[in-house]
């Protein structure tokens, strides 16, 4: 009999069931069979339906956002209207916010978790040895939980790209069937690997092969403008936007302090600086991409990306209990440091006038995987499922063991059991469902003028 572990916590409640005869306020016990209870689910035919949260979608989008720097708001509520997938990578918090009180997924076992694991946040890469990987890139949100909780948000994003790349319905399924065995597979071997450029296949042997050949100088070119033997930031309103006097000083006072702890402080010599546009969630948030003198001017500097961190979206919502970080940058870096293979170069947590932050080599966001070239052969679609699930299982048994998360032993069970994926697929497409319908009505409210500027 397989019994859910986590890890201990007296504040810790005791999950509810969700099927339909068991009343609120019933408790299931913390050593609950998880195979019993979804064998139960299963002979009732029913799926968990998410958390019922006040206020409308469009009110909840503008309380979280509420704090957010206007200007590259309007970039986020922009990227959020191209597309139901986009929406998605914009809400993690009503995700998180609907996620069902006593999910049976919640029975998996606690993990290292990115907290916001969509298609588009694996990418490539270049790390402190100078190779290039394909990992897990984002861990703004990462926190120990439920293994349930990052393959659901994985599964539900898939179905949602897959409308958007017009890939069939049986298809799309089918790929998250791919990730999870996929996933099961590897877990089950038990043993953490990593993907490498010989043996990459599709997609990613594409990214990887694009990273490697491309140098330095094609980046620093195409981020900056050269004005004599000096360079400076290129700030084109699409990648950078200009930065406030006052926080350009302020910026630059952090970096001579900090440069002068480094083994190499004429390295973090600050150049420029300007405000970072990229990705969705996060955007209208303090990001900034700095350029430094690095190995030397004007065709050996570097280009690093500072952004601040803040709470976990996923771990506010968690009843599991989370080490005592200094603060959320050592959370990021920590989480960061054990899940993947090999981290970006430079990765450090950093304070920025009393404000955590977190600077790294900046990682040009066309280095995320692009989905939209599958170029109509499902083939591809399925061998990036296939690594992707491989990357995700990697990923939990590398940083087993480790505060909180459970030991390698019960992942490996995990990836024998049968089940749970079942349980895993069919929330995802009811949220799927659900986010559809809350893009529609976020669509209406933008293009009447709800969120500002169109």
């Amino acid at each position: 009999m397989w019994r859910t572990r986590h890890a201990p916590d007296a504040r810790r409640q005791s999950p509810t069931t969700q099927p339909d005869d068991v009343e609120a306020g019933d408790m299931v016990p913390p050593e609950a069979d998880l195979d019993e209870l979804l064998e139960e689910r299963e002979a009732m035919g029913k799926a968990e339906v998410s958390a019922e949260v006040p206020g409308s979608p469009v009110e909840r989008i503008k309380r979280y956002n509420e704090d957010r720097e206007p200007e590259r708001l309007q970039v986020k509520y922009a990227r959020m209207r191209s597309s139901a997938f986009g929406f998605y990578r914009g809400t993690s918090h009503l995700f998180n916010e609907d996620w069902p009180s006593g999910s049976l997924l919640d029975l998996l076992p606690a993990v290292w978790s990115s907290g916001d694991l969509h298609l588009e946040n694996f990418g490539t890469y270049k790390a402190d040895n100078r190779l290039a990987y394909f990992d897990i890139v984002d861990f703004d949100d990462a926190a120990l939980a439920p293994a349930g909780r990052d393959l659901t948000r994985f599964v539900s994003s898939v179905i949602l790209a897959g409308r958007d790349l017009k890939v069939g319905g049986r298809e799309t399924i089918a790929l998250t069937q791919i990730f999870l065995r996929s996933y099961a597979a590897a877990l089950h071997e038990g043993k953490a690997r990593w993907v490498e450029r010989p043996t990459a296949r599709g997609m990613v042997k594409d990214l990887l092969a694009e990273i490697k050949s491309r140098s330095r100088r094609e980046l620093l070119d195409n981020r900056t403008e050269l004005h004599g033997r000096a360079r400076r930031l290129r700030v084109d309103l699409k990648h950078t936007l200009p930065v406030p006097e006052v926080v350009r000083g302020r910026i630059g006072a952090f970096m001579k302090k900090w440069a002068a702890r480094q083994a190499d402080p004429e390295f973090f010599q600050l150049l420029d600086v300007a405000r970072r546009v990229a990705g969705v969630s996060s955007l209208g948030r303090p990001r900034f991409v700095l350029l430094v003198e690095g190995n030397g001017s004007p065709h050996r500097n570097f280009l690093l990306d500072l952004k601040i961190s803040v709470e976990s979206v996923m771990a506010s919502r968690l009843q599991l209990a989370q080490p005592g970080w200094k603060n959320h940058a050592e959370r990021i870096v920590a989480v960061q440091k054990r899940m993947q293979s090999v981290s970006p170069a430079l990765l450090h947590p950093v304070l920025v006038n009393r404000h955590p932050y977190v600077i790294q080599e900046l990682q040009p966001t066309r280095d995320r995987l692009n989905l939209s070239r599958w170029d109509g052969k499902i083939r591809r679609l399925e061998k990036i499922m296939d690594v992707m699930g491989e990357i995700v299982a990697w990923a939990q048994l590398r940083s087993s063991g480790r505060e909180g998360s459970v030991i390698t032993d019960e992942l490996i069970d995990l990836g024998k059991r049968d089940g749970w994926q079942n349980e895993v697929v069919a929330y995802s497409r009811f949220y799927a469902s659900r986010v559809e319908s809350d893009y529609k009505e976020y669509c209406r409210a933008y293009d009447a003028g709800e969120f500002g500027e169109k």
